[in-house]
């Protein structure tokens, strides 16, 4: 065991004292012991915790009475699924705040074994209250019981206190650890990509802007109603203030005056130009957006020029595997599409890897072998979580990781994959999407191929080049381009990528093709001028990888913070 990885076990589990007694560590950086190092035990044994003094905290999920007024609360801290039994007596507080669902607490006390065949294997006998965080049952909208996940959705603040959604956030925090490990160790760089450009990757204009012209115009606006412009009659006796000082000087000079005193009405010449020139650019000013030629002008915002929030990293991230050779980022995405489907955020999360000197089986392999380090990652340091998915949400989900994990993905062209679609509607298969050469898949056809003809993942590729990117490499054919899409059950495609084309004649044309404005893709055609090589990547989202591991069927269970239309708050 690596010396890092023993340091993590001995602080979730404990280290042995001088006469071989398990003594449990306190979490790094508070006083506290982590409620998973007391209940999770490898070898099941709970027996050397019992007599230990612990203090713990965390917000208790239910209570019961027990004798003589006593109480048994379930607490849970976040650091596993599982809680730990609070025993407390009626002389350490007052019992009838800790009745209620969502309080916080922070006890000193005792583990001990509870007697008998129970299903609590330890819990703690409070000796001391250190801390209550009251809660007002009145308004405290998480009850004990269970709750629809769309309900649990209108308390984004408070839902990491359900179990689906702290188990989201452990897997997710997991996957997140496995991405940068995989990456890491197989000599990709972490690169931040901007989160705000000119350009768009896709192509596909649904893009969030980002402009600061309606703050300006409407602080402009205030502005004048408090401070109305100058007149032309200010602005004409500005003018004759100007053309005064200019007499007093040429009248100075005639008369030979001193330096100094043409020198003082230099000064006050200058002072009344510039109070003319204020006047004169603020009696121009209008309020609302600024405007030139009838369009709005753009030279007076931020940027300068129309910006907007990225939808992918991988142009910038490009330029960096054509100096680094591999690099990879792991950000925040947008899209501004109105849709509210089961499987759309506006804002998510993606990871972008891009090789240089590499082709399209080299990214095929690469996919591959990521998203099968991710279901081994799950299923050796989850499993207590994914076992809540099964038998909660989805009894196979458990089973679809180890059968990702060890079979070999299915590769088939584009053009095999329609045919195989039709061959399925001919033989009375029906889809709600018409199926023909051309198309892009939708998410029923890609399940199809994995949950019923192939019964595993699949990467397609060799798509026609009008459904793609115009960054993808065009094939000898002319029709089709060098991308390949990774199918997986339940959620369809999970990656998609492409050889980059680095030929700049042919990524000049499909630029102008697509009726792209070339010069804000120059510095990106620059890399096929500058010392161009064959290179290729993919985008993995993140969000999707959460819902085909937990087997959940709504993607805005699997982020933290769900942004929708309509919904940023």
């Amino acid at each position: 065991m690596a010396n890092g990885d023993s340091k993590l076990l001995g602080a979730q589990l404990g280290v042995l004292t001088s006469n071989g007694t398990a003594s449990i560590a306190k979490a790094e950086f508070s006083d506290i012991v982590p409620i998973r190092s007391i209940i999770v035990r490898p070898d099941d044994d709970w027996s050397a915790l019992a007599g230990q003094q612990v203090r713990v905290g965390g917000w208790v999920k239910t209570a019961r009475k027990g004798s003589k007024g006593s109480r048994f609360l379930q607490l849970n801290d976040g650091s596993c699924l599982g809680n730990l039994q609070v025993f407390v007596e009626a002389d350490k507080v007052d019992l009838g705040q800790l009745a209620r669902t969502g309080i916080c607490v922070v006890v000193d006390g005792v583990l001990k074994l509870p007697p008998g065949d129970k299903e609590q294997k330890v819990e703690l006998k409070v000796e001391k209250m250190v801390h209550v965080g009251p809660v007002d049952p009145a308004d405290y909208p998480l009850p004990k019981t269970s709750l629809p996940l769309e309900f649990v959705r209108n308390f984004v603040h408070l839902r990491p206190r359900t179990c689906t959604i702290s188990a989201v956030i452990r897997i997710r925090s997991a996957l997140a650890h496995a991405t940068h490990i995989f990456f890491l160790e197989r000599g990709f760089l972490n690169v931040q990509t901007p989160i705000m450009n000119c350009s768009d990757c896709e192509g596909a204009g649904e893009m969030f802007q980002v402009t600061t012209l309606f703050s300006e115009g409407e602080k402009l606006e205030n502005d004048l109603l408090k401070n109305p412009p100058p007149s032309e009659a200010d602005v004409e006796a500005a003018k004759v203030i100007v053309k005064e000082k200019g007499d007093v000087i040429a009248l100075l000079k005639s008369s030979k005056a001193s330096k100094m005193d043409i020198g003082d009405a230099v000064a006050e010449l200058k002072r009344a130009k510039e109070n003319l020139w204020k006047l004169e650019e603020r009696s121009k000013l209008q309020p609302g957006i600024p405007q030139k030629e009838g369009k709005i002008d753009y030279t007076r915002d931020f940027f300068g020029r129309p910006t907007f929030l990225t939808v992918s990293g991988q142009l910038q991230l490009e330029a960096y595997a054509c100096s680094l050779s591999k690099a990879y980022s792991f950000g925040p995405t947008f899209r501004a599409e109105k849709s509210h489907t089961t499987r759309h955020l506006a804002e998510f999360w993606m990871v972008e890897p891009e090789m240089a000197f590499a082709e399209l089986e080299d990214d095929m392999n690469c996919a591959e072998a990521y998203v099968k380090f991710m279901c081994e990652w799950l299923l050796e340091k989850c499993h207590e979580d994914m076992e809540f998915f099964a038998e909660r949400y989805d009894k196979s989900c458990i089973d679809r990781l180890r059968m990702v994990a060890s079979a070999p993905f299915e590769r088939i062209t584009y053009t095999e994959a329609v045919d195989l679609l039709i061959e399925a509607v001919k033989n009375g298969k029906e889809f709600e999407n018409h199926v023909e050469w051309g198309i892009d898949l939708s998410s029923e056809h890609e399940r199809y191929l994995t949950e019923v003809k192939f019964q595993k993942p699949v990467i397609v590729y060799n798509y026609p080049k009008d459904i793609k990117a115009f960054y993808m490499r065009l094939n000898d054919d002319s029709e089709t381009v060098a991308a390949m899409d990774v199918l997986v059950p339940k959620v369809g495609e999970l990656i998609g990528g492409s050889q980059r084309e680095e030929r700049f004649d042919v990524l000049h044309n499909r630029i102008l093709e697509r009726g792209l404005p070339v010069d804000l893709y120059q510095w990106y055609l620059d890399l096929r001028r500058f010392g161009t090589v064959k290179h290729s990547g993919f985008g993995l989202g993140f969000e999707r990888m959460v819902m085909f591991a937990t087997g959940l069927d709504n993607i805005k269970d699997c982020i933290p913070n769900p942004r929708i239309e309509g919904r940023a708050d």
